[in-house]
């Protein structure tokens, strides 16, 4: 929906203001976070009697609680935008022959990799508007994320999203040092739009994006990559 020039953006009052604040805050979890949370949580008040099993429950589940957030994004609204598809830091920037699974050909194509620290939030944005033309995991490795073999060697989920337009972009979720699991809840078909969360990685891990030959991309390698937000490229 286009800006609405002189309009601002509604409150509620009193008590229920107080609780959308602490929302715009306090960001929600992502559900595969639930049994992170609830076992150490249920392990601290089981055990609320006996402080050296209480507290490090505790910490437990407010670290999970942590890890798992799932703070509201909004996407820009410039056509042709590629954005972020994760938080965290980039580390290479630069051009790269696509995962054969990916079916992007055998030519370097530009690349932006994302690194994701255990502290970044782990939820995965769509970064660019169109429809799943493929989604593939690769098993593999688990080296560290930031390494530039990780991106060839390390279990991976690949998926090819098509524009309205024809143009295919390439976008890659790897497994890192500690991450174990690889959620992608994207399908062949779906039509995705720009900044919606599609997956997720833990416990630490990278995102790759490729684009479009001859695009160009407009972040440099350590600048901080916000999810759904930061613009990586214009394909118009």
């Amino acid at each position: 929906m286009p800006p609405v020039d002189g309009v601002l953006t509604e409150h509620t009052s009193g008590a229920a203001h107080i609780v959308e604040l602490i929302r715009h805050t306090v960001p929600p979890m992502h559900p595969a976070g639930i049994p992170f949370v609830a076992g150490p949580a249920a392990v601290a008040v089981l055990a609320r009697r006996h402080r050296w099993i209480r507290r490090p429950a505790t910490a437990l589940a407010v670290a999970s609680a942590t890890f798992f957030r799932h703070p509201t994004r909004v996407p820009p609204t410039t056509t042709g935008a590629v954005v972020a598809p994760a938080d965290g830091e980039i580390t290479l920037v630069d051009t790269a022959v696509p995962p054969a699974e990916l079916g992007l050909g055998d030519r370097p194509l530009p690349r932006v990799s994302t690194f994701l620290s255990v502290l970044d939030v782990h939820v995965q944005r769509v970064p660019i508007a169109g429809e799943v033309v493929s989604v593939t995991h690769t098993p593999g490795r688990f080296l560290s994320a930031d390494l530039p073999a990780a991106s060839t060697d390390n279990e991976r989920n690949s998926m090819r999203i098509r524009t309205d337009h024809g143009v295919d972009v390439g976008v890659v979720q790897i497994a890192g040092l500690i991450a174990r699991r690889i959620v992608c809840e994207a399908r062949p078909g779906d039509s995705l739009v720009l900044g919606a969360t599609y997956g997720l990685i833990r416990f630490g891990s990278r995102v790759d994006v490729y684009l479009p030959e001859g695009v160009t991309p407009l972040v440099l390698p350590g600048q901080r990559a916000v999810g759904a937000e930061t613009v990586f490229a214009s394909l118009t």
